[in-house]
Parts: structure tokens; sequence; C-alpha cells
């Protein structure tokens, strides 16, 4: 049954949410905060939902789309929703022969080594993904002043996927495509940001007011080959989203090295994960951005005296940023306590209300 997707928010108070402000770099009440990961894998609601149901298979279904995106944000004080979706959905939905295996990860039938293989990846349209414009539009109505986070995986993120055949430890075969064939690198990564904005630019339209751009490898790439080989592209994507006027995240792991180049891409706010201390970041990152993070996922499984020390801490270090939207450093671990992340959302609003 389709959603009421005519239900408006109103721009006013959403313009007024904690979180788009931080994204802004404008004066908060509170620190915001949501967390990567948060709608699904640790929620007991969540594996009910899924049960039986494969996971693009999910992602393909508005009804579970917006009770998966919905479950965090009843349960926990986060300032923002994430869309329950994945990085693949838009390359299963031109055609890509691929599949999310549990404890694996995606696999790819038939990867990528060659230009008839990069030929594959047609353009994406809206018609090709009509659930994510119609999951979108129910969970703005349902979410008010609430903001919705759309996200997609950036380029060589996507791309080492398909040339590796599933998940990677050294992304050689990547590596050596990207070194070897910078012409066939070239093609295939403009293919990947094509199809990145397009995704992007349906979940705005249906709603969406802010955008994360996820490239989980990339702190692979030395920096001489992030300028070189992948800053054009991404710098690309935030070019042409721009003028949708809604903030604009960029993420990676291990990115400590890259953190200056990142903040040059385009994005409004820089993501950091753990590994470098909010304050390092901020000059790394270099003025006029917000920074994401960037507590520990593991530091959850400790007590809660040392969770809230070390929350503390992250708040400490974030005000040296102009903006600062707490998270963790990476994604909610599966077997994460949910009362640890309702208490401690509570805390960071506690902590920081100004």
């Amino acid at each position: 049954m389709p959603f009421d997707a005519d239900v408006p928010q109103d721009p006013a108070a959403l313009g007024q949410s904690p979180f788009l402000k931080a994204c802004r770099r404008e004066p908060v009440p509170h620190t915001p905060v949501w967390f990567m990961r948060q709608a699904g894998r640790s929620l007991p609601e969540y594996l009910k939902a899924r049960e039986g149901v494969a996971m693009l298979e999910a992602c393909a279904r508005p009804d579970l789309i917006v009770e998966i995106t919905m479950q965090p944000v009843r349960r926990y004080s986060v300032d923002a929703a994430i869309f329950f979706s994945d990085i693949m959905v838009p390359l299963r939905a031109i055609g890509v022969d691929l599949d999310i295996k549990p404890g694996v990860g995606p696999v790819i039938a038939d990867p990528i080594r060659d230009r008839s293989g990069a030929a594959r990846l047609r353009p994406l349209t809206p018609d090709d993904v009509p659930y994510v414009t119609e999951a979108v539009g129910g969970l703005v109505g349902e979410l008010g002043d609430t903001p919705l986070i759309g996200f997609a995986g950036a380029p060589f993120t996507l791309a080492s996927y398909l040339i590796e055949g599933g998940p990677s430890k050294n992304h050689d075969r990547t590596k050596a495509l990207m070194y070897g064939e910078p012409g066939l690198w070239a093609e295939l990564m403009d293919r990947l940001a094509d199809i990145t904005i397009a995704f992007l630019k349906v979940q705005v339209a249906a709603g969406a007011s802010a955008v994360q751009l996820f490239d989980s490898w990339v702190g692979a790439v030395a920096p001489e080959d992030y300028r070189a080989s992948v800053l054009p592209f991404t710098g690309r994507i935030f070019a042409e989203i721009e003028a949708l006027g809604v903030p604009r995240i960029h993420f990676g792991v291990g990115t400590g090295e890259l953190l200056g180049l990142m903040g040059g891409a385009g994005a409004d706010v820089v993501g950091v994960d753990w590994r470098v201390p909010l304050d390092e970041a901020a000059r790394r990152v270099g003025p006029g951005k917000a920074l994401q993070g960037n507590l520990d996922p593991a530091l959850l499984f400790a007590p809660w005296e040392v969770v809230e020390r070390r929350a503390r801490d992250v708040l400490e270090r974030g005000r040296a940023a102009e903006g600062h939207v707490f998270n963790l450093g990476h994604g909610v671990l599966p077997t994460t306590d949910p009362e640890k992340l309702a208490r401690l959302a509570d805390f960071v609003h506690e902590a920081s209300a100004r």
C-alpha cells in the first residue's frame, strides 16, 4: 500500500533542526547526535522485521524501509534519521548481478576488469528505484521536524567491490587498475559518479534533508593517489548536488591522512573516524567545514563510566570545529546494547546543552 507522500514537512521547523544547523555551522542548543547504522543491526525489532527477508529485498520494500528507518528514531533521542538502504542498491537497480551475503558482504557475480565490463554500467534513472521515492515520501510524512539523511556509496568504494568481486583487505586488483590503466579507471569512476549523483538526487527530490557520501575503503589510498584518481570524481558529485541546497557529508574510514583533501572535495561536513581526535581533525580539514564523529564504536562495550568519559572528550574536542555533529567513528556494531546507545544520545544532549 503506497505511503502518503503529500504530508509536507514544515520548512521553518526543519530549518531549526540542531542537526541541520550544526551542518551549516550555525549556533545550536545542544550538539546533535545520530549514529551510522542506527537503522538496523543491533535492534531486536530490526532483526524481527528482517526475518526471512534478504538484505537487498528489504532495501526494495518501502514498508520495510520506513519501518526500519523509524525504529531508532522511536527508541533513541537522535537528531536525524538515516535512510535504510545499502550502497549497492543503485548498482543492483541498473542490472549488476550482485548479492549481499550474510557474514561476507557484497559479492559480484561478474567482476569488472576491462572496458566491456565498465560499459555495462548504464545511467540510473528515478524509474529504476521507485521504492526509494515512495519510502522517502512516507518517511517525510512520519518524521515531522526530524531530518532524513539520504546516502550513497562513493565511486572508489563501489569500484573496489566491482573490481575485486567482493570485500578486499588489500584492494590489489583495484589499485592495479587505478595505477596501470588510468583511462579505464577514469571511465569507470565517471560512470559510478553519474550513478551516485542520480541516486542522491532521487532521495533529495523525494524529501531527504541532507546526504552522506560513504567512501568506506578510500583510506587504502595514499594522498597523492587520492588527489589524482579519486578527488576529481567525488568533487564532481558534491559540485553537482550543491544546487539541491541540502548539507553534504563526506565520510571515509582510515582517512586521517586524507582529511585535508577530503575537506577540499566540496562537502559541508567531513566525517572523522575514531583514529584522529576531533581537534586535530579540525586543524587538518581547515576552516569552513563542520565535523562529524567520532567515538570508537567498540567503546560501547566498555563500562558506562568509560563511555561517558570518552564521549565527553569527543564533545570537548569537537568545540574546535566550526560545527559538530556527534556520531560514532564508524557504524554501530551488531552486538551493541541498544540501551547504551539510548543513554549515549541522552548524555550528548545533556552534556552539551548551551
